[in-house]
């Protein structure tokens, strides 16, 4: 299996509870306030620059679509939806 072009198969990380600096746990209703979800890269298509399978990176929560294959539920994005690379 592989991806083309620019799209990548991601694995978004289940989240846990979320502190913020103060060290307040936020609730579920202020998680959906953080615009960026932190995800597994799976695959990454033919085009796509700087981004390599097996990192992890930080996405816009609205961008891409879900897809499933073999059981597992994976979320396809375009590589200028991606904002940090660790």
């Amino acid at each position: 299996m592989r991806t083309v072009g620019k799209y990548m198969l991601i694995q978004p990380v289940k989240e846990g509870s979320t502190k913020n600096e103060s060290g307040l746990i936020l609730s579920d209703a202020h998680k959906e306030d953080i615009r960026y979800r932190e995800a597994n890269v799976y695959r990454v298509g033919s085009l796509v620059k700087g981004i390599n399978e097996g990192d992890t990176v930080y996405y816009d929560r609205h961008a891409g679509f879900d897809m499933e294959i073999k059981g597992v539920i994976y979320k396809v994005i375009k590589e200028f939806d991606v904002v940090v690379v660790l």
